[in-house]
């Protein structure tokens, strides 16, 4: 399974992105896939999860109400829809995919197999 995320850049605070995420190798149907984010001298941080049995959908906090992550099973993508953004969000967004992850561990990074290269997100006036 391999991933491509794609769809970062500048964008102004209060401004919107829209991320995705192409799998290929395999049908997305089968995988949560994850974004997760690394801003510079941070940890990486679970963003927003869409679960691979009915694709229900896992958010962190600080992105509620913000963020909405979606999948397209016929184009093989899952989106982020990131609105209102603000400084803080401004990191590298990586998704991720894992067949196994229960959804208790969704957030936990060590359950997911497959990542992706990245996509920068910056967020400046």
């Amino acid at each position: 399974v391999q991933l491509q995320a794609s769809g970062g850049g500048l964008v102004q605070p209060g401004g919107s992105l829209r991320l995705s995420c192409l799998v290929s190798g395999n049908s997305v149907r089968g995988y949560t896939i994850s974004w997760f984010r690394r801003a510079p001298g941070k940890e990486r941080e679970f963003v927003a999860a869409t679960r691979r049995s009915g694709g229900n959908t896992v958010y962190a906090d600080a992105v509620k109400g913000r963020f909405t992550i979606s999948r397209d099973n016929a184009k093989n993508t899952v989106y982020l829809q990131m609105d209102s953004l603000k400084p803080e969000d401004a990191a590298v967004y990586y998704c991720a995919a894992s067949s196994r992850v229960i959804l208790s561990s969704t957030s936990d990074s060590q359950f997911y197999d497959y990542w992706g290269q990245g996509t920068l997100v910056t967020v400046s006036s």
